[in-house]
């Protein structure tokens, strides 16, 4: 979509050296250009890597920009063009740090912005500018009729429900605990709707002043987007707007009810440019255990339909490594394959995104040895099927794998508050144990071969909790902090604001009905 400014001969190495790393060796164009904002609860970030910080309200009401220019992302603006390392950026610096050749997430995240686009960043906007976005990810609520398991209540009213109905789940100590242990209510503080909503207000603003002219790329994602009211009236202001030139994307999960996607389909022709954002990593029975919720054989039918009957430029397909994918992740590439070749194009497009959080769920919590194995497994299909792109199996997809495979082999900790082997595997066997009650599933029977290393795990049988706890993280995101008093002390920022809006509680009711009845009275 739009721009690529990797030159036809160029390697991404060369093009990290020439357009990147020239203006600084931290530097990342997504921290002024891009940004992901969860408008339900005020959250924001600048990719998906980095864990997201509060939007003071503050600064909100002084500018509708800052739902995007908080001052703390300035702040981190300012350590990259300074050459410093971001440490909520440790997700590249540890590719990185594999080898001088190894490249991260933020020379692919960069590739998009002109050349001059990344000067500007530096020479003419700075670190203190509040920077019209070019690409933009939005999430206006939690709505989503799945409960995946690396997901958790602050992404999912299916999630909320569960644990609303049978409590937090139990025995869990490891980094990634709390993530099971709350029921989304700060995530949905102005109610399903967002009546009054401050952030959803300063989008539309934003929108209707600068960013439909701005934007390169508009992402919608929850969630599930296709059950939330605000994003059927950004379909309706499309109906009338035919004309606007930015590239529109949803992220779907594709297994909505059968009348809105439907209704997803008509919408899609609408709009010059409308690109489809879904996510699978595994394939039949075990997609649809890590993904709960999941139809397999709905997935892949709306897949081809939306190839054949929507008006889609690109379909993509965002894989979130797992350590449970790896065990049928070559079969999903055979399923894509298949679809790139019966219609004869690139799409799906696959992307592969290392879960890094909840650190239990990790590629890195398996045995070594079934790792190494997994590794050559994937290598062996990469080789066998890597043609040079006639296949449609493209050279950045081959690329993600083999930075897939070389995290498999190489990385033994998902980030730097990684909680220690032993604890994130009791963790591993107690979530799952539950997981499976809760969700009427069979951990041994879906992955046989992870049954010896996981009925060799000692159980864990610690004090129950009584309730829920608070699932905030924005509240306690200890890089914000260390920023921020850095900031103080040095006098980058006077008298900095960091509100925090109040949380109410939230019934879901029949969410996809009460969607398909917006629609038809609007």
């Amino acid at each position: 979509m739009g721009v690529f400014s990797k030159k036809e001969k160029e390697s991404y190495v060369e093009y990290r050296d020439r357009a990147v790393n020239s203006i600084s060796p931290s530097f990342c164009g997504a921290k002024w250009y891009n940004a992901t904002i969860w408008l339900g609860n005020g959250t924001t970030a600048s990719c998906h890597h980095p864990p997201a910080h509060k939007i003071p309200l503050e600064e909100v009401a002084t500018s509708y920009k800052a739902i995007h220019n908080t001052q703390y992302k300035k702040l981190i603006r300012k350590q990259m063009l300074e050459g410093e390392r971001p440490k909520e950026c440790e997700y590249c610096w540890k590719i990185e740090d594999m080898g001088k050749d190894k490249i991260s997430d933020r020379v692919y995240k960069s590739i998009i912005y002109t050349d001059q686009e990344l000067k500007d960043a530096k020479t003419e906007l700075g670190w203190q500018e509040d920077v019209d976005l070019k690409t933009l990810e939005i999430a206006f609520d939690p709505n989503c009729n799945f409960a995946c398991s690396y997901c958790n209540a602050s992404f999912s009213t299916t999630w909320q429900n569960d644990i609303k109905k049978n409590g937090p789940y139990q025995n869990l100590v490891s980094d990634g605990a709390a993530a099971f242990q709350h029921d989304g209510n700060h995530a949905m503080p102005y109610g399903k709707k967002n009546e009054g909503n401050p952030y959803v207000e300063a989008f539309w603003k934003w929108w209707e002043g600068e960013l439909q002219f701005s934007l390169r790329e508009l992402r919608v994602t929850g969630g599930e987007p296709t059950m939330s009211q605000d994003f059927w009236k950004l379909m309706k202001w499309w109906e009338t707007n035919k004309d606007c030139q930015v590239d529109f994307a949803v992220n779907s999960n594709l297994g909505q009810k059968d009348e809105l996607f439907e209704e997803l389909l008509k919408a899609s022709h609408n709009i010059k440019s409308f690109h489809l954002y879904t996510s699978c990593e595994s394939f039949g029975s075990q997609a649809e255990y890590i993904r709960d919720g999941l139809n397999w054989k709905k997935w892949v039918s709306n897949v081809e339909r939306m190839l054949t009957e929507g008006n889609v430029k690109s379909i993509n397909c965002m894989m979130t490594i797992n350590a449970l994918c790896l065990f049928s992740i070559t079969e999903f590439m055979d399923e894509i394959l298949r679809l790139k070749r019966t219609y004869k194009t690139s799409s799906p497009n696959c992307s592969f995104n290392i879960l890094r959080f909840p650190s239990f769920q990790s590629i890195v919590t398996l045995p070594k040895e079934i790792r190494m194995e997994r590794a050559d497994h994937i290598e062996k299909w990469v080789n066998d099927n890597y043609d040079g792109g006639a296949n449609f199996f493209l050279d950045w997809e081959r690329d993600g794998m083999l930075r897939m495979i070389s995290y498999i082999r190489e990385i033994e900790t998902g980030h730097s508050h990684t909680s220690s082997i032993e604890t994130r595997e009791r963790d591993f066997k107690s979530f799952y144990i539950q997981y499976d009650v809760r969700r009427n599933k069979n951990f041994t029977e879906t992955f046989p071969m992870l049954k010896e290393w996981f009925d060799s795990i000692p159980m864990t049988d610690i004090q129950q909790l009584n309730g829920v706890i608070d699932g905030d993280d924005a509240k306690s995101n200890r890089y914000v902090d260390e920023v921020m008093e850095t900031a103080k002390k040095e006098g980058w920022v006077l008298n900095p604001q960091w509100a925090n809006p109040g949380a109410q509680d939230y019934v879901e009711p029949d969410q996809q009905d009460e969607m398909l009845n917006f629609i038809k009275n609007n």
